[in-house]
């Protein structure tokens, strides 16, 4: 193996310099390019073009990222939502053309070669490693990722951020205060006070908005429906005073019940069965919430209001 395939083997990428001090010229570099087997993906940096293919949006995004910490050294670190991802966080409707790194050196900010550079105040304590990149801490990043979307999206990454145990609902509301003169911040107050470590998927947040948005009351989050002492399901939103149950329909849920030998119409009756449970213990009126309704907020905001009504009605 060559070094460059070396290093594309360890992570990913080489860089011009690095080509060059192991006997590469740049028309071999050029011809590599115009035969396919090598991508330059920013200036100076090339990776496989069988990799690049193979990465979706998220893995080009950090491999832009890894380029810039090897690139400008310890100038630099991870922060916004390139160091969110590299928390593991989950995004959502945040622009992933550019990679962010916060300068650490003082050097102003300024955006250029699919790199957008902050200047902003970091201390000493506030720099780690993950999975061996300079990054700022998960919370700081969440926070930072929700100022470069709008509402939806930054209430996707502040719940992941609890989800994820990285920071507890205080000290979410913390980080913010400390930081709430930051440009940007102003808009994150109602986000900040809905974040919740309950909601337990993208498609759960963006329910939530939605939800918001529509000025429907708040629901209780992974509401647990029993028969006796025994747990029978736990339902991703509800509102038990008016008898009402969302469910997200993500394909996590259908793979739940794919054990060995099962099919996706096993799966899909198995959740049939657990859904006629509910109904049963609880009397409640089922609402069922797909990815593609999202795209039709009216129309889910409307079938909750409907199933409201529906309830009011038996009662009455």
């Amino acid at each position: 193996m060559g070094i460059l395939e070396h290093l594309l083997a360890e992570r990913g990428f080489f860089s011009r310099a690095e080509a060059v001090a192991a006997g590469t010229t740049d028309d071999l570099l050029t011809a590599g390019r115009r035969a396919g087997v090598w991508v330059r993906f920013c200036h100076g940096y090339y990776t496989d073009a069988a990799r690049r293919r193979g990465l979706d949006q998220v893995g080009r995004h950090m491999l832009r990222g890894d380029a810039a910490l090897h690139q400008l050294g310890e100038a630099v670190a991870l922060s916004h939502v390139t160091g969110s991802l590299a928390h593991g966080l989950d995004v959502w409707g945040t622009d992933l053309t550019n990679a962010h790194v916060t300068r650490l050196d003082g050097a102003t900010g300024r955006r250029n070669n699919g790199l957008v550079h902050h200047h902003g105040s970091v201390a000493g304590h506030e720099v780690g490693t993950v999975g061996g990149r300079r990054v700022l801490p998960a919370v700081r990043c969440a926070l930072e990722t929700a100022t470069l979307g709008d509402g939806e999206a930054g209430l996707v990454v502040l719940d992941s951020l609890l989800r994820s145990g990285q920071c507890s609902p205080d000290e979410l509301r913390a980080e913010f205060a400390a930081k709430r003169h930051w440009p940007g911040t102003l808009p994150l107050q109602l986000l900040v006070r809905m974040a919740d470590p309950g909601a337990a998927s993208v498609g759960e947040s963006r329910t939530r908005w939605l939800l918001r948005c529509a000025g429907l009351p708040a629901p209780v989050l992974q509401y647990e429906v029993r028969r006796g002492d025994a747990l029978v399901a736990t339902c991703d939103m509800a509102w038990p005073e008016l008898g009402v149950v969302l469910e997200f329909d993500g394909r996590y849920k259908y793979q739940r019940f794919l054990a060995a030998g099962a099919t996706p119409g096993d799966a899909v009756f198995a959740e049939q069965q657990r859904e006629d449970l509910i109904r049963e213990l609880t009397g409640f009126i089922v609402v069922r919430v797909v990815w593609a309704d999202l795209d039709r907020p009216h129309v889910v905001a409307q079938r909750v209001r409907d199933a409201f009504a529906r309830q009011a009605l038996r009662a009455s």
